[in-house]
Formats: structure tokens, sequence, C-alpha cells
């Protein structure tokens, strides 16, 4: 199958500044050194996405899933240090992302790939209408007039189902509720019909039932325009209804990749099935304490050298804790970070 998007070892660094055993000896005296270190929030992570393809991205708070969504769209801060490779199909030709300069960055960013923010009423401007809003991202990649552009945001805004459009677009974000705000993100994210939509936590201030208009109505609009979507959420449930295929993040890491029915039916990873034995269903007995997973996400300042969640498993050897497992495919399509589960 071909591929729209083609991550390869990403890496994400930040420079942080941190005292060794050697300089606290040192650190109070004049003019002693205070080294810099780097504190890896990605680690070599891989992953593709083909055309019409919903990868569902999952993990832990902490884990790396919105740095790799804002590396992607080149919208880290200036400190942070990428390397890899972001590929994107675009004519036949795949483009690296992570090379493009940053006035071709910003014709492909809203137009090519687009990305829907977790909190619409702090990624909206308070002050401006949201049909000019919407208008401003078709004006930005369109020789249009400015009535053309208020068209077609009103246009998107009936494309996301809001009612009586051509009004509501005269709001301001304030005088909208929570899930119309969702769905004015949504609006600005396909008036230019991107071919990938990346999702960040696109329902988590949401109520249950906003939260399963908006699942449906992402699912309408995939098919409608033939969207792929990279859909990052910390709801396995959720998760579970949208991804063709599901990648799990641990501290940086990609430890296990599959189909959505290998990764919730044949979990490999002990991370992956700690997480789901943490999720309750119909079948879970109210008079037991639910299950979870015993102990806490290393910091990007102590990661271990080995499997992060080596301290935290109940399957580790010794060889988890020397150097970091490779990714290895179990199955056709299948892929986890264990030496027990590969062995």
């Amino acid at each position: 199958m071909p591929k729209l998007l083609g991550v390869r070892q990403l890496t994400i660094e930040f420079p942080a500044r941190g005292l060794n055993s050697t300089n606290l000896r040192t650190a109070g005296q004049p003019g002693a050194a205070v080294p810099t270190q780097a504190l890896t929030a990605v680690r070599d992570l891989s992953f593709s996405i083909a055309p019409g393809e919903v990868l569902g991205l999952v993990g832990e708070s902490g884990s790396g899933k919105s740095i790799t969504s804002l590396a992607i769209m080149r919208l880290l801060p200036p400190q942070a240090r990428v390397s890899g490779k972001i590929l994107f199909a675009e004519n036949g030709t795949a483009r690296n992302l992570a090379e493009l300069p940053d006035d071709a960055m910003r014709q492909m960013r809203g137009s090519r790939l687009a990305m829907i923010f977790q909190e619409p009423m702090t990624a909206l401007n308070p002050v401006m209408r949201i049909g000019d809003q919407i208008a401003e991202a078709a004006l930005a990649h369109n020789s249009i007039s400015k009535r053309e552009a208020w068209q077609r945001a009103v246009a998107a805004m009936n494309d996301v189902t809001i009612p009586d459009a051509d009004r509501r677009a005269r709001d301001y974000p304030h005088q909208l509720s929570g899930g119309m705000r969702q769905r004015v993100m949504i609006a600005m994210a396909i008036v230019n019909r991107p071919q990938l939509l990346i999702a960040d936590e696109p329902t988590t201030a949401l109520d249950v039932t906003i939260q399963a208009q908006i699942l449906e109505l992402l699912a309408e609009l995939r098919t409608k325009f033939q969207l792929a979507m990279f859909f990052i959420s910390h709801d396995l449930a959720v998760v579970s209804q949208v991804a063709d295929r599901v990648a799990v993040m641990y501290a940086g890491n990609l430890v296990e990749l599959g189909a959505r029915r290998d990764i919730f039916q044949a979990p490999a990873h002990p991370y992956t099935r700690g997480l789901l034995h943490a999720v309750p269903d119909l079948k879970t007995d109210r008079a037991r304490p639910l299950e979870t997973i015993e102990g806490t996400v290393p910091p990007l300042h102590a990661m271990p050298a080995g499997c992060p969640f080596e301290t935290r498993c109940e399957f580790r050897v010794p060889e988890c804790a020397g150097t970091l497992p490779p990714l290895v495919e179990i199955a056709a399509g299948h892929w986890a970070r264990c030496p027990v589960v590969n062995s």
C-alpha cells in the first residue's frame, strides 16, 4: 500500500541544564560550569500512514504523542532538536518535511496537512469572528477574494453541520458551546481540503454525547473527502472506534504497532496489556478494585538506557535493563518492542 506519511527514526530532544556527580561538588564555586544535557522526548520513532487510513496513537500523558504531532507540523519551539525523516507524498514525490524551507512548509501546513488542536478555546482568537478565522485559512493558501474566502468558510461550517452557518459565522468563540467550537476547529482544518488531518485529543474536553457526535462527524468527513487521519488520544475506547491501525507509545518510545484487531484482541507488549486491563467493561466485578499499572513513568532527566517500562513490568528479564529492545515484527503487520515477547 502506498504511503502518504512516513516517519523514519524520529528523535526529538530539548536542551536542559543539569548537574552530574562531578560538578555537584563545584557548582557553588565561582566560574563553575553547569553542563547542558539533552532530554529526549521522542526516541527513534517510525510509522507510516496510507492515503485514507486512520492511525490511532495512544499512551499516557507525557508519552510523546502531542510532541510527535507538532514535529510533523513543524510547530515545535526553536530549541527543539529534531532528527530523522518526516516524508510526505506529493505528486508522486516524497518530500522531507523536516528539511523544507520555512516558506515551503507554511504552504504545506494548512493545505496538504492540517491539525485539530486539543483545546479550541485557546486555539481560536477570542476577538475575531469565527467566520473570519476560517476564511483567513482559505486566503492563506488560495488566490481568492475575501468574499469567496468567506463563502468557503460558511461552506466548511456547513460541512461540519453547524446549524445556520451564515449567521453563526459572525459569532465570536465565547458565544459557542464547546462542541460547536470543536466543529469550528474541524472546519478550519478541512477548508482547504487537506490529504492528512492530525487530530490531537479532539474529544477530550467534551461530554460523552458530544464526543460521539464529533467522532461520527470525523468518520463522515473521512469518507466524504478521502482524508487520512492521525488520531491521537489517551482514550482506548475512542481509538478502538476510529482507527484502522494503532500505535502505542510509552515514555517517548513506540512499544507496539498493529492493526486495530491485533492491538485490542491480541496485545503483545506488557504495557499495552496493562492499559487494556485497566479499562473496565460490563463484565468487570464492581466489588473488586480496578487493575492498575504499578509505578510511574520515568522522568525525562532520568530515562534508563534500556526499556523505560522495565521497572513496572512483571515479565522483565535482565536483558530489559541493558539496552532498548528493537521493534520486531511478531506477526504480519504486528510489531512489538519487548525481548520477552520476541523471544
